[in-house]
């Protein structure tokens, strides 16, 4: 994260409302693949490149779905390191990170003004680059998502034509009080915004865990896109959101349904090994010197992702 302003670079990627309130900004580049390639993007395999952090909720689903769909061939990849100092995402040597092949950069920053020199606003992943143009073509995560089913080839679908209006109303629902919200708690600059965001996720994290009571899957008895957005939030719940974004109330483990949920999407083929604590840990306790100064990443929690979760029995 972070922000250029006026060609100069500054870690301060939001403003707080006057309320306190953590505010995230828009995203820039919105531009679409499209099957038929009407908008200048077709899914032409070996065209596109993904710049991610395994960190980042919003680009590890991203990466889930690359692999998932069968992509890691189609769509190269770039891994920024999980430490974002005061120059930002950098490509920095360290264990997991994979250097920038197109543009060669250092800094994640670098990608952005090569797409638009005049650029100015928050430089997040995940981008996904064209690399005939060397442009950028989205960086909204869900979008992303989205159009790498136009490339999906054999594989089954994270977003299935007859669910597709279930899908995008889940996300809508589970963006403001869960994925988000984690941050409105971890950032909000007084007790009221993050008394606020804390007990509106809470609440949300109530809710769903009665829907998956009933059903092995957000959506039913299919893994779809809503299913990643969720799952990359409750993954990194337990390690890092409880304790380093105060949402302390409970941990996901203490939530039967989402706890079995959590390790039924971990345990599907090839979303573990996409899955990287070591870059998680390292990049919230590490980067956030407002939230933790000392920069110490702490030891634990010990948890057990591994343990059976029979949701495939109980949901047949």
């Amino acid at each position: 994260m972070g922000r250029l302003v006026d060609g100069k670079w500054t870690t301060q990627w939001y403003t707080p409302d006057a309320e306190g309130r953590f505010v995230r900004g828009e995203t820039a580049f919105r531009d679409r693949i499209t099957a038929d390639g009407s908008s200048g993007y077709p899914p032409e395999a070996g065209r596109y490149h993904l710049y991610v952090s395994y960190a980042c909720p919003w680009a590890h689903r991203t990466v889930i779905a690359r692999a998932l769909l069968g992509l890691e061939d189609a769509i190269s990849i770039s891994v920024v390191n999980p430490f974002m100092g005061d120059d930002g995402w950098t490509f920095d040597e360290a264990p997991g990170v994979v250097p920038d092949p197109v543009h060669q950069a250092r800094f994640l920053w670098q990608v952005y003004v090569a797409s638009a020199a005049d650029y100015t606003g928050r430089v997040t992943v995940p981008i996904l680059l064209d690399k005939q143009s060397g442009k950028i073509v989205n960086n909204e995560s869900r979008e992303i998502l989205r159009m790498l089913e136009t490339m999906r080839g054999g594989r089954p679908s994270l977003a299935p034509e007859p669910l597709r209006a279930e899908i995008d109303r889940t996300i809508d629902a589970i963006y403001t009080p869960i994925n988000n919200g984690v941050y409105r708690a971890g950032f909000a600059v007084s007790q009221g915004a993050y008394e606020e965001g804390v007990t509106e996720l809470f609440a949300a994290l109530d809710r769903w865990e009665e829907v998956l009571s009933t059903r092995r899957y957000l959506c039913g008895a299919t893994l779809t896109e809503a299913d990643l957005c969720l799952f990359t939030t409750l993954y990194r719940f337990d390690p890092v959101y409880h304790g380093h974004f105060k949402c302390n109330i409970q941990r996901i483990q203490d939530y039967p349904n989402l706890w079995g949920f959590t390790r039924d999407v971990l345990q599907t083929p090839g979303v573990a090994a996409t899955c990287r604590l070591d870059h998680i840990k390292e990049h919230y306790y590490r980067s956030h010197p407002t939230i933790n100064p000392t920069r110490i990443v702490p030891v634990g929690p010990r948890i057990d992702y591994a343990t059976p979760h029979g949701r495939d029995a109980l949901f047949r």
